[in-house]
């Protein structure tokens, strides 16, 4: 039986696979990296054709409240990253953005793009 937290999980993948066509080749799952010389997970990372990481996706269980301590820890994880987009998600609530490095912020959008 799957958590409710890989239930949302499976069903981000498949949005982003079926609705988005972002290919499955060029996705992880459960990718490990090193943040404060602390071994964490992003639960889905996307590269663009060129290797380098596209986006970074949160997913969290559906009764979670997606707050602001979730943003600090996908841009956490992004810090090492450097992916051009976030995506967050409780299977119920989904938050989309835009990494600007230039003004050091995220910009909010109402849908992440196709791939392209």
């Amino acid at each position: 039986m799957l958590s409710p937290e890989e239930w949302v999980r499976q069903h981000v993948l498949h949005f982003l696979t079926y609705d988005k066509n972002y290919p499955l080749s060029l996705t992880t799952v459960e990718k490990q990296l090193l943040v404060n010389k602390l071994k964490k997970r992003t639960d889905i990372l996307i590269y663009n054709v060129q290797g380098l990481p596209e986006l970074v996706v949160e997913c969290k269980a559906p009764k979670v409240k997606i707050t602001q301590h979730t943003f600090d820890q996908i841009a956490r994880y992004n810090l090492q990253l450097k992916a051009n987009y976030l995506m967050v998600s409780n299977g119920l609530q989904h938050y989309f953005c835009k990494l600007d490095y230039e003004n050091e912020c995220y910009v909010f959008l109402e849908d992440i793009p196709d791939y392209r």
